[in-house]
Protein backbone atom coordinates (compact mmCIF):
# COMPACT_ATOMS: atom_id res chain seq x y z
CA UNK A 1 0.00 0.00 0.00
CA UNK A 2 1.76 3.11 -1.28
CA UNK A 3 5.16 1.64 -0.47
CA UNK A 4 4.26 0.38 3.01
CA UNK A 5 4.78 -3.30 3.61
CA UNK A 6 2.54 -5.46 5.78
CA UNK A 7 3.28 -8.73 7.50
CA UNK A 8 0.44 -11.23 7.64
CA UNK A 9 -0.29 -13.33 10.74
CA UNK A 10 2.48 -11.77 12.86
CA UNK A 11 2.97 -12.67 16.51
CA UNK A 12 3.18 -9.93 19.16
CA UNK A 13 3.44 -11.31 22.66
CA UNK A 14 0.91 -14.11 22.99
CA UNK A 15 -1.27 -12.68 20.20
CA UNK A 16 -1.20 -13.18 16.44
CA UNK A 17 -2.40 -10.13 14.53
CA UNK A 18 -3.91 -10.29 11.06
CA UNK A 19 -1.72 -7.61 9.43
CA UNK A 20 1.14 -5.48 10.76
CA UNK A 21 2.94 -2.53 9.20
CA UNK A 22 6.17 -2.47 11.22
CA UNK A 23 7.26 0.89 9.83
CA UNK A 24 4.12 2.62 11.15
CA UNK A 25 3.36 0.33 14.13
CA UNK A 26 -0.08 -0.19 12.61
CA UNK A 27 -2.13 -3.34 13.13
CA UNK A 28 -5.13 -4.18 11.01
CA UNK A 29 -7.58 -6.76 12.31
CA UNK A 30 -10.36 -8.28 10.20
CA UNK A 31 -13.07 -9.68 12.44
CA UNK A 32 -15.75 -12.23 11.66
CA UNK A 33 -19.02 -12.70 13.52
CA UNK A 34 -17.38 -14.72 16.32
CA UNK A 35 -15.70 -11.52 17.49
CA UNK A 36 -19.07 -10.04 18.42
CA UNK A 37 -19.22 -12.52 21.31
CA UNK A 38 -15.50 -12.16 22.08
CA UNK A 39 -15.54 -8.37 22.48
CA UNK A 40 -14.26 -8.35 26.09
CA UNK A 41 -11.27 -10.50 25.07
CA UNK A 42 -10.69 -8.36 21.98
CA UNK A 43 -10.71 -5.23 24.15
CA UNK A 44 -8.02 -6.73 26.42
CA UNK A 45 -6.00 -7.74 23.38
CA UNK A 46 -6.30 -4.26 21.85
CA UNK A 47 -5.22 -2.59 25.10
CA UNK A 48 -2.18 -4.87 25.30
CA UNK A 49 -1.20 -4.04 21.71
CA UNK A 50 -1.68 -0.31 22.33
CA UNK A 51 0.49 -0.55 25.46
CA UNK A 52 3.26 -1.87 23.21
CA UNK A 53 2.99 1.22 20.99
CA UNK A 54 0.76 -0.09 18.21
CA UNK A 55 -2.27 1.57 16.68
CA UNK A 56 -5.06 -0.93 15.97
CA UNK A 57 -7.68 -0.68 13.23
CA UNK A 58 -10.54 -3.19 13.34
CA UNK A 59 -12.85 -3.95 10.46
CA UNK A 60 -15.66 -6.46 10.14
CA UNK A 61 -15.11 -9.03 7.36
CA UNK A 62 -18.32 -7.95 5.63
CA UNK A 63 -17.09 -4.34 5.74
CA UNK A 64 -13.82 -5.33 4.02
CA UNK A 65 -15.69 -7.31 1.37
CA UNK A 66 -18.55 -4.85 0.86
CA UNK A 67 -16.76 -1.53 1.20
CA UNK A 68 -13.13 -2.13 0.21
CA UNK A 69 -12.61 1.48 -1.01
CA UNK A 70 -13.80 2.86 2.33
CA UNK A 71 -11.59 0.47 4.30
CA UNK A 72 -8.64 1.37 2.08
CA UNK A 73 -9.24 5.07 2.72
CA UNK A 74 -9.24 4.57 6.51
CA UNK A 75 -6.01 2.57 6.32
CA UNK A 76 -4.35 5.19 4.10
CA UNK A 77 -5.28 7.97 6.55
CA UNK A 78 -3.75 5.95 9.39
CA UNK A 79 -0.53 5.45 7.42
CA UNK A 80 -0.06 9.18 6.78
Amino acid sequence: MCGYRFRRQHQIGKYIVDFLCVEKNLIIECDGGQHDEAKPKDDIRTEFLKSKGYAVLRFWNNEVLGNAPGVYEVIMRALK
